[in-house]
């Protein structure tokens, strides 16, 4: 009897440990402590945080990696000027692109110069942003 008793409890540990998991939910392909990215004191780390910010579409992430002080300059070709805003607008503006879009893919691309010392350091590199606004429309 008590050899039932034991096989009865196994069988409903093992029906509780199955029950846990779910066949239709998606495993989530990355090791986030495999890519853990915290230590911003290097260049590949930063970046590092900045592609996590994009896909997984964290402004507070984002939020931590500018500064108050940042500036963001680019050319509008039609016009003929250039346009500039800062840390706000960059907030604001990185807030719609998260929530308009399904999915972001930030990839950067090798380093093509690197200049500076132990404190301070500039690196030039480029990048392929991919994004996802529904199945049919990704840019």
């Amino acid at each position: 009897m008590a050899h039932y008793l034991i096989l009865i409890a196994l069988m409903v540990c093992s029906f509780v440990n199955v029950s846990c998991l779910n066949p239709f939910a998606p495993r989530l392909d990355i090791d986030l402590t495999a890519q853990s990215c915290a230590d911003l004191t290097t260049i590949e780390n930063l970046l590092c945080s900045f592609r996590h910010a994009y896909s997984f579409k964290d402004t507070t992430l984002y939020g931590s990696l500018i500064e108050d002080g940042f500036t963001f300059i680019y050319t509008d070709y039609d016009r003929g000027v250039d346009i500039t805003w800062g840390r706000e607008d960059e907030m604001r503006t990185t807030y719609g692109l998260f929530q308009s879009t399904q999915s972001l893919t930030l990839i950067w691309n090798n380093e093509l110069s690197s200049s500076g010392n132990d404190t301070m350091r500039t690196s030039l590199r480029g990048f392929n942003l991919i994004v996802t606004f529904n199945p049919s429309d990704i840019t």
